[in-house]
């Protein structure tokens, strides 16, 4: 059983979750009248995709490991979630020149980059629209602070191209780019739920998140994408354990000792309950840990 259909039977038990969360970014975003038919449809039909949702996944088995209730502004909130990383990936390919993403054409292949940066700030108007409607100020605070975290991750990266930076600096700007919306993604769901967030928490989605990018760098290094991390001038983690840019695979077993590191450090905050939400956060861990 490949990853896919492992990580279908995990997410099972959430199912009727997503499936909400699908629902409410697709009837918002079919309901796009820019007066211009194709930005409309390409905007639409690139939020619409095929798509893992891992943080939404994540957060809603957290939640109810613990007990907690899914509800109507734990589903609108993980949509905030989904549509600044949509944002984001349309923002990278742009800044990349990726003509692909998903297996499909990017945005930008179809609208040109000058519209792609407009319909990546206009999915962002709708995390404003959401944040206003939960009416919450804390989530507000915490949704600016990841944002900056993120940009200033890019930003770093953007002025590193073409330096094998420290283990250290890698996974500053790992936490940055992608560990820190996934802890949002948990820390507001926590917050959202009973109006406080443990360290716990902020531990496994930070350790999580930081493990699930490492596992797209050892992948990108692996599958030698074309158009990757080092036609690009970004050196991740195996080109660190490596030390030679030209024999990336070197690294990639110590990568993948750290990438188990970071597993079991996530592992390691779960709560102690046993029930089928917890079993299917173990099964997740171990899926990136292996996959």
């Amino acid at each position: 059983m490949g990853f896919e259909d492992r990580y279908e039977k995990i997410t099972e038990c959430v199912a009727g979750e997503l499936n909400l969360l699908k629902t409410l970014i697709n009837e918002e975003l079919s309901g796009l009248n820019s007066g211009v038919e194709k930005f409309d449809v390409m905007l639409t039909k690139f939020i619409g995709s095929k798509s893992k949702h891992i943080r939404p996944v994540l957060a809603f088995l957290y939640l109810k490991s613990k007990g907690l209730e899914v509800d109507e502004k734990q589903i609108k909130f993980q949509a905030v979630i989904e549509l600044i990383h949509n944002a984001s990936l349309i923002h990278d390919d742009v800044i990349d020149g990726s003509q692909l993403r998903r297996s499909e054409k990017s945005l930008n292949a179809n609208l040109g980059n000058h519209l792609s940066v407009i319909g990546g700030d206009f999915v962002l108007s709708y995390v404003l629209k959401y944040l206003v409607d939960l009416g919450k100020i804390e989530l507000l605070e915490m949704v600016a602070k990841t944002m900056e975290k993120m940009c200033l991750g890019e930003v770093k990266q953007y002025y590193t191209r073409y330096e094998i930076p420290t283990l250290e600096d890698y996974l500053e700007k790992t936490y940055a780019k992608t560990g820190a919306l996934f802890c949002l993604a948990l820390s507001g769901a926590e917050y959202l739920a009973s109006g406080k967030v443990s360290d716990e928490t902020e531990e496994f989605a930070k350790n999580f998140g930081t493990a699930f990018q490492i596992r797209d760098d050892i992948k990108n290094i692996v599958n030698n994408i074309p158009n990757g991390d080092i036609a690009n001038g970004i050196y991740t983690a195996p080109v660190i354990f490596s030390g030679d840019i030209t024999e990336p695979l070197a690294g990639v077993e110590k990568a993948k000792s750290l990438l188990d590191n970071y597993i079991r450090k996530s592992a390691f905050y779960l709560n102690q309950s046993d029930n089928v939400y917890k079993r299917a956060l173990t099964e997740l861990l171990e899926l990136v840990d292996n996959e």
